[in-house]
């Protein structure tokens, strides 16, 4: 799955994916350190994964489909619905439905995205101990 996510490493994915979410910041306000971190990632990616697997609880709801659906389709809220959290799903949604004519509303779903890449293990892991 890391290496689905560092297509879109550029903007810090792959980095959000395996828990490192100060170089994932990075990666996002600076397109992947100029892509150069990103292409280096690419060597990184096993040792990441090896440091991820033993940091966050599996259950129910899978990681990997979780963090391909923020990934490419974030805007949407789809990875909200599949967590179970209708409502803040369909705000990413109505706010994605809006933010051609509403600027603000982009606003919203960048932070939101941000955010979502910053604590979705960490939401899943809780999700996952519960059930």
């Amino acid at each position: 799955m890391g290496y689905v996510l560092w297509i879109f490493g550029f903007i810090g994915a792959h980095r959000f994916y395996f828990g490192k979410q100060i170089t994932g910041v990075i990666w996002f306000l600076t397109f992947g350190l100029f892509f150069i971190g990103w292409i280096i990632d690419l060597l990184l990616i096993p040792s990441m994964a090896r440091q991820a697997d033993t940091r966050f609880e599996p259950g129910t709801v899978n990681y990997s489909v979780a963090w391909v659906l923020l990934t490419f389709l974030g805007p949407l809220g789809l990875h909200r619905f599949y967590m179970g959290k209708i409502w803040t799903g369909l705000l990413y949604l109505a706010a994605s439905g809006v933010f051609i004519v509403i600027p603000f509303a982009a606003a919203i779903i960048v932070v939101g995205l941000l955010y979502d890449f910053l604590t979705l293990n960490e939401q899943l892991s809780d999700i996952n101990s519960r059930t």
